[in-house]
């Protein structure tokens, strides 16, 4: 089939994620994207924009089965401004994040316009998804509280279409072959995701220090997108934990970030809000342990492991009993047998989410969709 896909942020995971399904697809694709700078003004002139490139590529004689978007166009604008075709084709929209759950700056007010944009949005497709289960359900329940916050002629009705139409296609990531283990009395932790506070870096550094107290020697690293703004627990733990410390702050290549990967032995997260968990997978792929908050996606990204490890994997959320099981996980280093088939049970359950395994469902979906909608045409309207 022939796909148009529209981005109006065309960089980080949404640039991957594109870019990773289409290289490999079987369908052919045209991809119409936006920098990935100023999100605010990209959701508010991103469909004009995009609907004025469309627009020409149609006149010019291109033409597509279906249409591809992301949560940061304004679909029903954009089915407003382009030629009636490309207006009339079969669109799924891609929810990566949402405006009306995440998380905003301490400084910032929601701005609940860009959320409704959203739901109009996705209203407006013939299928939504997700990216994972967690994802879906938080995002109607908050669109259920914005309805209900409405002065009148509340849109009760939206949310219900979004969920009939809705469903969960997990993004792919590339998974490379992790390296044999080798027995290590010093575990490498690794911590990676934005410098922000929803990524909770306070629990992750109490944790630590309890463990350290505690008696255990590890190695650290902490990687991730660093902002002007950030939490002070960063300076705090640099001092602390500086002869431990192998990588700090942002790593500039692809290249030395999957390296990062490859040295560590155990990832931690102790984010209070993700929407699916990209770096946890491929830190997976890599073979490194995950240590996880029971809450948000993650158990979903352990629903392939075994249910007595995934329980060694997954804490209750306090910094206690991260470090109960940080204390646990290490000493399974010293046990070579035990650790490499927990290395193998993780790299087996992250091997669902890669490219390999996710692209021929993901490729099936669009056809059924193309599919539905023929089908529903076929049929002939009862007298």
């Amino acid at each position: 089939m022939r796909i148009l896909a529209l981005e109006p942020f065309m960089g980080g995971s949404h640039r991957a994620f594109l870019e990773g399904w289409s290289q490999r697809s079987r369908h052919a694709w045209t991809i119409l994207g936006l920098t990935d700078r100023h999100w605010k003004w990209r959701m508010r002139h991103g469909a004009v924009t995009l609907a004025d490139r469309v627009t020409a590529e149609a006149e010019g004689g291109q033409d597509w089965d279906l249409v591809f978007v992301s949560d940061m166009l304004d679909l029903a604008q954009f089915r407003g401004l382009v030629p009636q075709r490309v207006a009339a084709a079969p669109v799924v929209f891609y929810f990566h994040e949402n405006q009306l759950t995440y998380p905003t700056r301490r400084s910032q007010e929601r701005d609940l316009h860009f959320g409704l944009t959203n739901l109009v949005s996705a209203a407006s497709a013939d299928r939504v998804w997700f990216n994972s289960d967690f994802h879906r359900m938080e995002f109607l329940a908050a669109t259920r509280a914005l309805v209900s916050r409405m002065p009148d002629n509340a849109l009760w009705h939206l949310p219900n279409r979004v969920a009939s139409r809705s469903t969960v296609q997990h993004p792919g990531v590339d998974a490379p072959r992790a390296s044999d283990p080798t027995p290590s009395a010093t575990p490498h932790i690794l911590w990676a995701a934005r410098w922000e506070y929803d990524k909770n870096p306070e629990l992750f550094f109490k944790s630590l220090s309890i463990a350290r107290r505690a008696g255990l020697e590890f190695q650290l690293s902490v990687i991730g997108e660093v902002f002007d703004e950030q939490p002070i627990a960063f300076d705090r733990a640099r001092r602390e934990f500086e002869d431990s410390i192998v990588r700090w702050g942002y790593q500039s290549t692809r290249a030395a970030y999957e390296q990062a990967l490859d040295e560590a032995d155990i990832f931690v997260s102790s984010a209070d809000h993700e929407f699916f968990g990209i770096s946890v997978v491929e830190a997976m792929s890599h073979g490194c342990i995950p240590l996880l908050p029971q809450r948000l996606s993650y158990p979903e990204l352990l629903a392939e492991v075994d249910g007595t490890l995934a329980n060694e994997l997954l804490y209750d959320g306090s910094p206690e009993d991260c470090a109960r099981r940080l204390l646990r996980i290490a000493s399974v280093f010293r046990e070579f047998t035990t650790i490499a088939a927990w290395r193998t049970a993780i790299t087996a359950a992250a091997a669902r989410f890669s490219w390999a395994s996710r692209v021929t469902e993901m490729d099936d979906a669009l056809e059924e969709v193309v599919k539905f909608r023929s089908e529903r045409r076929a049929v002939p309207e009862s007298k």
